[in-house]
């Protein structure tokens, strides 16, 4: 089942002050999430009821946050069913890919992409998979490698509604690629006609574009 995730709201390395104010004053004009990400399997339509995941960790002992414990102990129980079946099946990609889903979605990123990897080294043309790794990349901090590895996903699948919907996202919150955001999104809808999600993807296309009217105009003037 495909879900949507909301990145991680770390600021991108390199970025100047003015980048992160700029950004934050659109946001608030627009009325913007900082976006959503596609992970899993199957893409659906990218509508906000999905954008909370499919299964909430309970709340802390003192009924605020999880913590990062919490949700690792979390994952670590989920998993137990997963790995167990993989002692009897190693060299099983879904198996491997599954037992990174259920550390993706504890957001225990460091521990998804070792399963991935171990995943996509057995089946490396599987494109859901890598774009998931790819998304996690991301949430750790390493946009440039995140995109490397949708790039992968999209020589072997150039279609890939999951991989293009991803190559937008961070494009645009990573690198204020607007125009590269835009043309990955409008490759998805080009070459995937019959997709559910259209209408957000369309949506995002107005947004980034009206983002990119609102940074000309932001830009100062040249002196006289």
């Amino acid at each position: 089942m495909s879900e949507l995730h909301q990145p991680s709201t770390k600021v991108p390395s390199g970025w100047k002050t003015s980048q992160v104010y700029v950004l934050a004053a659109i946001c608030f004009l627009l009325g913007l999430p900082t976006g959503y990400l596609f992970h899993g399997g199957s893409p659906q339509p990218a509508t906000a009821a999905q954008t909370t995941p499919a299964a909430q960790p309970p709340a802390g002992a003192n009924g605020g946050d999880v913590t990062p414990e919490q949700l690792r102990h979390m994952a670590d129980k989920t998993v137990e069913p997963v790995l167990a079946e993989l002692k009897s099946k190693p060299n099983d990609p879904a198996l491997l890919a599954k037992a990174g889903d259920v550390y993706y979605d504890a957001r225990q990123f460091a521990e998804a992409v070792k399963y991935y990897e171990s995943s996509l080294r057995l089946d490396p043309k599987d494109p859901n998979v890598r774009s998931d790794m790819a998304t996690a990349y991301y949430y750790l901090g390493d946009a440039d490698r995140a995109l490397q590895e949708i790039g992968t996903a999209l020589q072997y699948d150039p279609k890939n509604v999951q991989s293009l919907m991803n190559l937008g996202v961070i494009r645009w919150q990573a690198k204020m690629d607007i125009d590269g955001a835009v043309a990955a999104w409008e490759k998805l809808l080009k070459t995937n006609p019959g997709f559910r999600g259209a209408p957000r993807v369309r949506e995002l296309i107005a947004q980034a574009k009206q983002h990119a009217n609102l940074k000309s105009a932001a830009k100062p003037s040249k002196p006289l």
